[in-house]
């Protein structure tokens, strides 16, 4: 920069340098730390020098507090290529809170808008970054694949975010590597043409020539040392060094033509006291980083386009311009201890994050929901931990693997549960194709009276097992379904067909029981008896009535009766044929379950009878000496009389029923 105009409304810093500024200074102080001689071969000359002479040198160097040292590594690393510079005008943004997927996404779009010599510490954090949350991405995989029962050997896990992360990488690498490439041919040879410079310098002190020439050839090789291009940054301070030191020897060999010199130093004073003004008005910038990047710029014009000054005004404006720089220097630390207390306050939240994280995991969790629950809780944590923004650099790796441990405890006690659940799945899973195969195996049976409840009951169970393997749940659970669907679809037509059959029995039924009804009282008992059997006989042949229909049968019974009791016929007489008419409609039915109760009901009737029977005949052992007209004992003599002609009856029952097997 030749033109001091801009000492006067420099505004257009970025407005993200309060993102950048504390990572860039320590990034140019590593990267600048070599500043040994130009070349070895140079001879250092201080013999041809005074102390006077070479006072602004020595002065010009800066304390450890001042700043100076800082400035000026930072300005040999741009002076390499000044599209370097723009690296103070790139946000710095917070990586640290970014996805993956958001990470590749930023370094395509530097590599897009930006030049590649300017986003270097811009990619390192961004690598640092995307490497951290991959590998950890990567532990809780490869932990998962392990308690999945994997070997480890086996793992491999890769992800598109990965790979278009590392394309994007490798193709700044490609770029920055064809960039220093281009540009180290031309930082060598501008090296080269410098120290030339440097040499013809150091020859006019002894030119035997008029002054005025050797003056105005001293004023081109300032301008063509202002022309050449840029050096290595590793070169550039000790370059200037030496070129400054043989400029200040040139001034002192000056003093046979004071006009020529006092005009220079004249116009240097001017301008450096123009720097010194503008240094000054920085210092009440309440934007400190900003000022300090215009106070590097201002640097770099005092050290490189401006020459020296006289003796006596040397030290006090150097001491000016660096008090001022001092100023703004302390401003800018005070500066980032506030960002050290925001990255204090920043570490406390993660640290109770940590905290948060190791007390769920603590937690008794037992449930497949509690433990869904609790993966939600974690991930959100695991959002806030990202989102809390920057801790110390000293605290930054301990802090992130005090989280990635806690999340490692938490995805460990998860796995187990899971893998613990995985296997009463499977277990189940077995339960369950024990079910399949007994459907399968039945699925075609026409036994419907014992294969029913066999099916009802493996639907029953079925539905009490627990979860099977997802991967197997649909499978199984299609041939289960259609295994009990073609038996049920069977029975349902055998049961269609015969309630149909039903249906037609009921509505001839309906006209037998309208005949029956409509009957005259029999006259003659034989008859009468003869024709109810008839009635009876062919209700019996017209077959079974649906279930919901078959309080007919209760009706046709209610009918028989009442003709029965029309006829002059015996009790017990009458009660039988009612008694054969109930055991033919039982012997109907498919099986003998009826028939089989009422035997066990009629034996058990007969025993009753005959134990009531004997407790009456003992009892006429306490009348010896009564007699027979005692109206006590007539009344057990009744009672044992009803009691036999009951036992009778029942015993004619059981006789009937055997002849039924």
């Amino acid at each position: 920069m030749s033109d001091l105009n801009m000492l006067h409304g420099k505004e257009n810093q970025s407005k993200n340098e309060e993102h950048s500024e504390k990572e860039t200074v320590e990034n140019t102080v590593k990267e600048s730390a070599e500043t040994n001689e130009v070349n070895a071969s140079e001879p250092v000359e201080n013999d041809s020098t005074t102390e006077e002479s070479n006072s602004e040198f020595k002065s010009e160097s800066g304390t450890e507090d001042d700043g100076v040292d800082e400035i000026d590594e930072s300005n040999a690393e741009d002076a390499e290529d000044e599209g370097h510079k723009d690296r103070h005008t790139i946000e710095m943004k917070d990586y640290d809170t970014m996805s993956l997927e958001a990470l590749a996404i930023e370094l395509e779009r530097l590599l897009r808008t930006e030049k590649v010599q300017a986003i270097k510490s811009h990619v390192e954090a961004l690598n640092n970054e995307f490497k951290s949350k991959f590998q950890a991405l990567l532990d809780e995989k490869k932990e998962d694949f392990i308690n999945e029962g994997g070997n480890e050997i086996d793992f491999y896990y890769s992800s598109p975010v990965q790979k278009r992360y590392k394309a994007a990488y490798n193709d700044y690498r490609k770029k920055r590597n064809e960039y220093y490439q281009n540009i180290e041919k031309n930082l060598k040879q501008n090296l080269a043409d410098k120290l030339e410079i440097i040499e013809e310098l150091k020859g006019l002190i002894n030119v035997e020539e008029n002054i005025n020439t050797t003056y105005k050839h001293f004023k081109e090789l300032q301008e063509r040392w202002k022309n050449t291009g840029p050096i290595p940054r590793d070169k550039y301070n000790n370059a200037w060094n030496s070129y400054h030191h043989h400029v200040e020897m040139f001034y002192d060999f000056l003093h046979l033509n004071r006009d020529l010199r006092d005009l220079d130093f004249k116009h240097n004073l001017e301008k450096k006291l123009l720097i010194i003004e503008r240094a000054e008005e920085l210092a009440k910038d309440d934007n400190v980083l900003r000022a300090f990047r215009e106070l590097q710029e201002l640097h770099k014009m005092w050290k490189e386009e401006l020459g020296p000054v006289s003796k006596e005004h040397r030290e006090e404006i150097w001491s000016k311009f660096k008090a001022a720089t001092k100023v703004i220097n302390d401003k800018r630390q005070a500066y980032f201890q506030e960002i050290d207390k925001i990255y204090e306050k920043n570490l406390d939240v993660k640290l109770e994050i940590i905290d948060a994280i190791k007390a769920i995991t603590a937690e008794d969790i037992k449930t497949h929901n509690g433990w869904q629950k609790k993966i939600k809780e974690v991930e959100a944590l695991r959002e806030s931990f990202f989102n809390a923004g920057k801790v110390p650099i000293k605290e930054n790796e301990n802090t992130w693997a005090k989280f990635k441990e806690a999340v490692r405890t938490f995805n460990r006690q998860k796995n187990g549960f899971y893998k613990d659940l995985k296997k009463e799945q499977y277990n189940n899973l077995q339960k369950k194709l024990d079910l399949i195969k007994i459907a399968e195996d039945n699925k075609d049976s026409e036994d419907y009276e014992v294969t029913t409840p066999l099916m009802k009951k493996i639907q029953s169970d079925w539905k009490k097992i627990g979860h099977v393997p997802r991967k197997d749940s649909d499978k199984i659970w299609k041939r289960f379904k259609a295994a009990c669907n073609l038996y049920f679809d069977k029975l349902h037509a055998q049961r269609n067909a015969a309630n149909k059959e039903g249906m037609e029995a009921f509505s001839k039924k309906l006209e037998l029981l309208d005949k029956l009804k409509s009957l005259n009282p029999f006259t003659d008992k034989d008859k009468g008896i003869e024709q109810i059997k008839e009635f009876t006989n062919q209700w019996k042949e017209l077959g079974r009535v649906p279930n919901d229909k078959r309080y007919i049968e209760g009706k046709f019974n209610k009918a028989v009766d009442e003709l029965l009791s029309g006829l002059e016929m015996d009790k017990n007489e009458v009660e039988m044929i009612k008694f054969e008419n109930k055991l033919d409609h039982m012997n109907t039915a498919d099986d003998n379950r009826d028939l089989d109760n009422e035997r066990s009901f009629i034996r058990k009737k007969i025993d009753e009878v005959k134990s009531q029977i004997n407790q009456l005949e003992n009892n006429l052992q306490f009348f010896t000496n009564v007699d027979d007209d005692n109206p006590l004992v007539k009344e057990v003599h009744n009672n044992i009389k009803t009691h036999k002609e009951s036992l009778e009856l029942w015993e004619n029952k059981l006789s009937k029923i055997k002849e039924m097997y």
